[in-house]
């Protein structure tokens, strides 16, 4: 397969892509595909950067999720958990800052940070540090630096409704960046330790065989080295609400006109609902994800006795990181705003995605549900 990249990041995106791959290749038993040849410059017969790598087997595990038995759920998490614990090991103890990967030498270091916040639209061209970043405080700061000066160029739009979202994002980053301080400390020697993190591991970037057993995991452009408070975090595949009751199937409206549930054509573009309303594979899935977080939690905690605690001493530094990422997409500003305004009187017994959901109810709202309960 043949990788060809626009020059988002010029030489820096490919070197990365390069380096994450051969060391992951070296160091673990993740299935990635072999890097065959690479030019980090444009200077060739096509006029821009290409890697040419092995192509997996398998198909993503998307398509073949609702076939898959609970059983091979399980299997294939315990695996992933078995990847993410080979990953803390990646390197040794040689990962002590924040960044992607910039040489294909036996121990590569993390060198600037290549991501789409940092190179999307006219973010390349903005003065901020771009790393390698000697804490998680410097990293953040200069993610937040960047959605300011995004949407201070937007206050000048003649546009009243596009002045005041500007505005709206300004106010809550604004709030973000004297919260972040209180949260990371701002001066670390030595540099932070990191590891190596998929932050798009997703059932699309998941391959598996007919079984359901891995064959790959791709898409690995863009991955840096994040700080080990990151990599607490479950999985993308395994994030979503808590459901601990199965949907009774019975209970959920037939629909028509559902893909052909024979073979696995007709799952390309979409997915076979066998006659069952979305809503059905929606609270399902939101059920497996419940258990199987339960299972890569008990994989990884043989594994690694102390991720258990690492996680749960991570959770306010997740949840800071994706107020950042959501308010630089401009999404619930009012609700993370509400989550910085509890932080900031020391009420922690909302995390962010609670608030997010719902909203920080007040606590007049608490009392009239209870008086209503006595009524």
């Amino acid at each position: 397969m043949m990788r060809v990249s626009l020059p988002v990041d010029p030489g820096a995106k490919t070197r990365g892509e390069v380096a994450t791959l051969q060391l992951i290749r070296r160091k673990t038993d993740v299935p990635v595909p072999r890097v065959i040849a690479f030019d980090d410059t444009a200077r060739n017969e096509i006029g821009f950067e290409w890697i040419l790598m092995e192509l997996m087997p398998g198909r993503p595990a998307y398509y073949r999720w609702r076939r898959m038995s609970m059983s091979a759920k399980e299997t294939l998490v315990a695996r992933i958990a078995e990847f993410q614990s080979q990953l803390f090991r990646c390197g040794g103890l040689s990962f002590r800052s924040i960044g992607t990967l910039s040489t294909s030498s036996e121990v590569p270091e993390p060198g600037p940070i290549v991501s789409s916040v940092f190179f999307a639209g006219p973010h390349f061209h903005y003065t901020v540090p771009r790393g390698p970043f000697t804490s998680s405080h410097d990293w953040l700061r200069s993610h937040l630096m960047i959605i300011i000066k995004e949407h201070t160029t937007a206050l000048s739009t003649t546009d009243t409704a596009d002045r005041e979202y500007a505005e709206g994002v300004l106010r809550v980053t604004r709030k973000l960046l004297r919260l972040l301080p209180k949260i990371f400390p701002q001066l670390i020697h030595p540099a932070e330790r990191t590891i190596l993190w998929h932050d798009d591991l997703s059932l699309m970037n998941l391959m598996v065989d007919d079984t359901g057993r891995i064959t790959a995991v791709i898409d690995w452009e863009c991955i840096s080295t994040m700080p080990r408070w990151v990599a607490s975090q479950m999985p993308e595949f395994l994030r979503g609400t808590h459901r601990e009751v199965k949907p009774d199937r019975n209970r959920y409206t037939d629909v028509e006109g559902s893909e052909d549930s024979t073979g696995d054509s007709a799952l390309e573009d979409s997915l076979d609902n066998e006659g069952k309303t979305e809503l059905y594979w929606i609270h399902l899935m939101e059920y497996e994800q419940t258990q199987l977080r339960k299972v890569f939690a008990a994989r990884m905690r043989q594994l690694r006795p102390e991720w258990e605690v690492e996680a749960q001493e991570s959770q306010l530094r997740v949840d800071f990181l994706e107020a950042v990422t959501k308010c630089g997409g401009g999404f619930y500003l009012k609700r993370i705003e509400q989550w910085v305004d509890a932080v900031e009187r020391k009420e922690f017994k909302v995390g962010l995605s609670e608030v997010l959901r719902v909203g920080m109810r007040k606590e007049k709202d608490k009392d009239k549900g209870k008086d209503k309960g006595k009524a």
